[in-house]
């Protein structure tokens, strides 16, 4: 029997994680299925052009793992089982249960309510694409009606800033207001801050600094010093959390839901299962716990990607590097901020702001991309075959269950404990998996 390999989500992390083990792994011992709910590849990072009246591209899953021996699996996850080793999916068909041997835990993350009154009821977000598209269609609704139409960010983290200036720059009738719980771009260098409060006067962005929002309601945003601000649309930015799915699955979780894993990506309450990306709470190699970022994704990806090949073959674990080094901000399509961050995650003085900054943004989503589209090209040929002991399912969990497929193995690394690492990023090419 093969050992079978799920992994559960197909974004940044999932989408690399899956396309390398294919490649590392042989074919003639290992199944790799992956289970998303959309059928084409989400570029997240890019969701807030998308919502600003841009075209993004989105290339079919299919398509994407075309070739590589990954079955893809259509539907929502609804359950994880680890004691039976089973994942429950829902789909058009009714779904079914997925076995596994092999667990990769890839859900990402969503936007955060944070307990404030209205948000769930009517503000917007772009955490994902059926969110960005809704507030795609309200914004261009308001920009055909004319006349004043306010637009109210609220959060000044990054996919704020880069929310706010995108809108401002694709639709200058709009009125565009960022709310900052502090100071704004407070994680900042001093002259990254600055060329930042400069491009939002530009885009004619009004900042609101040292705000606490009470409440969203239809129309307007409450404030906590009892300012009231008149909002056509709200969009939520203040925060991103995960879903239920890990901890009601009786995996060890932080108090956020985040799977807790070792150095190489492995849940430490349970040894089959592996969290990459946001869905992971893995600690980098300065001792703190890594961010929910595209860079982590890769990071923790290619990590656990080590460490399953590692282990199912019987070979060394190789340890990726878990450093976040530094935050890329766009402000609009032709303007950004590159700021460098040292060891303890503080912003260097040092950063490269304008055109320049924008260019490098669009070259790592280009990359991103690219690589997610072709996720084995590049990889070494050789594929690394299963250990018999590690081979075929063996105890529960063994009945699998409607037509699904089997997730993804695989990385340039190989074996030991420890070694488990964050998210993951965008992988492959268009080259095939060879055994």
């Amino acid at each position: 029997m093969k050992h079978r390999i799920v992994v559960l989500g197909a974004g940044y992390a999932g989408s690399h994680v899956a396309g390398t083990l294919a490649r590392r792994l042989s074919p003639r011992d290992a199944e790799i299925t992956v289970v998303n709910a959309e059928p084409d590849f989400v570029q997240r990072l890019r969701l807030h052009q998308l919502a600003a009246g841009q075209e993004i591209d989105a290339p079919p899953l299919a398509d994407v793992f075309a070739g590589t021996a990954v079955r893809l699996r259509l539907g929502r996850v609804t359950g994880v089982d680890p004691e039976h080793r089973t994942v429950a999916v829902a789909d058009a068909e009714g779904g079914g249960e997925l076995g596994y041997d092999t667990l990769v835990y890839a859900l990402g993350s969503h936007f955060a309510v944070d307990g404030v009154p209205g948000v769930a009821e009517y503000a917007f977000d772009v955490s994902a694409r059926p969110s960005a598209l809704r507030l795609r269609e309200r914004l261009a609704a308001l920009d055909a009606r004319g006349g004043e139409a306010n637009v109210v960010v609220v959060g000044d983290g990054l996919t704020g800033i880069e929310t706010a200036t995108e809108i401002a720059e694709s639709r200058p009738g709009l009125s565009v207001t960022l709310i900052a719980r502090g100071e704004l771009g407070a994680r900042l260098s001093a002259g990254a801050r600055a060329h930042l409060r400069a491009a939002c006067d530009r885009l004619r962005v009004t900042v609101r600094e040292h705000t606490e929002v009470e409440a969203v309601e239809a129309a307007r945003v409450r404030c906590a010093d009892g300012t009231v601000l008149a909002a056509d649309a709200t969009v939520w930015t203040a925060g991103f959390a995960v879903g239920p799915l890990a901890a009601a699955a009786g995996l060890d979780v932080t108090e956020h839901g985040r799977i807790v894993v070792d150095r190489t990506m492995r849940s430490v309450s349970h040894p089959d299962v592996y969290a990459v990306g946001d869905s992971a709470y893995a600690l980098g190699d300065n001792g703190l716990p890594l961010p929910m970022s595209c860079a982590t994704a890769g990071a923790t990806g290619m990590q656990a990607v080590n460490a399953i090949v590692g282990r199912l073959s019987g070979g060394k674990i190789a340890h990726a590097k878990l450093a976040y080094v530094a935050n890329h901000i766009s402000l609009g399509r032709r303007d950004g901020i590159l700021q460098m961050v040292d060891g303890e995650g503080l912003a260097k003085k040092t950063y490269v702001g304008g055109r320049r900054a924008a260019r490098i943004k669009a070259g790592i989503l280009w990359m991103s991309l690219w690589a997610t589209s072709n996720p084995t090209f590049g990889l070494p040929r050789r594929s690394h075959r299963v250990a018999a002991a590690a081979a075929g399912p063996a105890g529960p969990g063994t009945s699998a269950g409607s037509t699904a497929s089997v997730a993804s193995v695989g990385s340039t690394a190989s074996a030991g404990p420890g070694t488990s690492v964050g998210s993951v990023a965008a992988a492959g090419s268009a080259e095939k998996a060879v055994a």
